[in-house]
């Protein structure tokens, strides 16, 4: 096998999320984007230790599950949704397979409770961010998600299926008044330019929409970077950003004109509020230097579980509301009784797994690092009548360091990277009975759980939600014991294998 050649291969295998597995001579290669049972052509494009990777050139006879025609007409040119090629039920079948490769190449015997599926596989997500930019260099100015295999070019995806209706007609009245006005969009490289994104949000049950426009403070500075002034105002920069500011801004894109064409759109649901963010940073992400209030309110209200949530433009909150049901449901399945214990809550985001467990705990402490969701969590159990939630902002690596109090469990929902090897230790010597680990990324949980097995916890069953219908990404949670609690595994746990209890792992020191 050599680098650069074309080959013709069977995938046999599939790597979590996305990877088709294949060999050439006594070479394991990874194909991005290609499925098990698939014919396909590739170029190797790595080769070391045994192992290579491919790129994808065609499909050549496709798997046998997979239908002819995907329901989205932006398939195989938007680089999401990348299962849509196979039924539903099929895809539930692929992430599992995916999720109990990962978990049985690490744990021992556990009890595997299956995937359950999204409440709705079409139309699930309640946040979208939409790029300005073009679908060819030098192009027309487009509005949507990065074309598949690029990072710069877009495309427009005015009929989105994974999203409402109501959001690709925002997307559509959006760019065509922008189009009309020949506003720049912001390019990655120089940083030039004004239009970056377009975020929309929309709740599940009353479908309230909040519309957030970010750019780019450039629109009509001056050749030294400055921005236009208020009478008496002074120090006047990009880092300094007057309220004045604010009127010129809205005159040079037309903001008012804009509010009234989305305002006159035939939608399901009703804006609840519209938003513009000046952002300024250079790397491509949404992120407020200043955000203005244009229209309505600046949050909406969501309903989870009997409980009420407010969301703001930059909370983080789970994407699919109605699976977030779901998955909370698991959760506090697996939490079990709390009556009279402390639990910590850590990666807490805006509290919502705080608050349904603060319910039957006698108190919970979340530690989130965004400051701006600890503040929505703290409004959120104001709101919900909640007065045993403590919300703390910090890393939880350091955070650990200054609490007080101890826990009796311990709830983990880390980001897509896991938790970091040093806050894992700390977290462990609380040496707790019982935790409880969300990931939404497999292949990080695996490597937690290897730590955390090794420190005397066992993982006792195991189960997936799928909140991302169509794409290859997936929920995992697992309840884990301490070794210690030869009860709870006498009492409660019938072992796959006879010998279970002699093959846990010691008592980490």
């Amino acid at each position: 096998m050599k680098k650069g050649n074309e080959y013709e291969v069977m995938i046999t295998d599939f790597d979590f999320p996305n990877k088709g597995v294949t060999e050439i001579e006594e070479y394991r290669v990874t194909v991005k984007g290609a499925f098990v049972g698939e014919r396909v052509r590739i170029r190797i494009t790595k080769k070391k230790n045994g192992k290579g990777e491919g790129r994808l050139l065609e499909v050549l006879e496709p798997a046998q599950e997979e239908i002819a025609s995907p329901f989205c007409r932006h398939f195989g040119v938007c680089g999401g949704c990348m299962y849509q090629t196979f039924p539903y039920d099929t895809q539930l079948k692929m992430k599992e397979t995916q999720v109990r490769k990962l978990l049985d190449g690490v744990c021992g015997s556990y009890r595997w409770e299956g995937i359950l599926p999204s409440p709705v596989p079409t139309a699930y997500r309640n946040k979208m961010e939409f790029s300005f930019g073009d679908e060819r260099k030098d192009g027309p100015l487009a509005l949507g998600l990065h074309r598949k295999g690029s990072f710069y070019d877009l495309v427009t995806v005015d009929d989105c299926k994974i999203v409402d209706a109501d959001y690709n007609r925002i997307l559509s009245c959006t760019l065509e008044h922008f189009r009309r006005r020949n506003i720049p969009y912001f390019k990655k490289m120089s940083h030039e330019g004004c239009l970056r994104h377009l975020v929309i949000r929309q709740t599940a049950r009353q479908k309230a929409l909040l519309i957030n426009l970010v750019v780019s403070s450039q629109i009509g500075q001056s050749d030294k970077g400055q921005i236009p002034c208020g009478e008496g105002e002074s120090g006047c920069d990009e880092t300094a950003i007057p309220d004045s500011y604010l009127e010129y801004i809205k005159e040079a894109l037309a903001l008012d004109m804009w509010i009234q064409s989305l305002q006159a759109l035939e939608l399901d649901g009703k804006i609840a509020g519209i938003l513009l963010t000046l952002n300024d940073s250079p790397a491509d992400v949404v992120q407020s230097d200043r955000t203005y209030l244009l229209y309505g309110e600046d949050f909406v209200y969501e309903e989870l579980l009997g409980l009420r949530f407010r969301i703001t433009p930059f909370s983080f909150f789970q994407t699919n509301s109605l699976g977030a049901e779901i998955l909370y449901e698991k959760v506090r399945s697996y939490v079990g009784d709390v009556s009279g214990q402390v639990v910590f809550d850590l990666y807490s985001g805006t509290g919502t797994i705080a608050q349904i467990l603060a319910a039957v705990a006698k108190k919970v402490v979340g530690v989130e690092i965004v400051e701006e969701a600890v503040e929505a969590a703290k409004k959120n159990a104001k709101l919900n009548r909640l007065d045993n939630c403590e919300f703390i902002a910090g890393d939880v690596l350091h955070v650990l360091d200054e609490l007080e109090e101890l826990p009796d469990m311990i709830v983990l929902d880390p980001p897509r990277d896991g938790i970091h090897p040093k806050a894992l230790h700390k977290i462990i010597r609380y040496g707790v009975e019982r935790m409880v680990y969300i990931s939404c990324k497999p292949t990080s949980l695996a490597r937690d759980l290897v730590t955390l097995q090794a420190a005397g916890y066992q993982v006792i069953k195991a189960c997936s939600v799928d909140m991302f219908p169509w794409t290859g990404n997936v929920e995992t949670v697992v309840q884990l014991y301490h070794q210690k609690s030869t009860e709870f595994f006498q009492a409660d746990y019938e072992p796959q294998n006879s010998d279970y209890l002699d093959k846990m792992p010691a008592t980490a020191t």
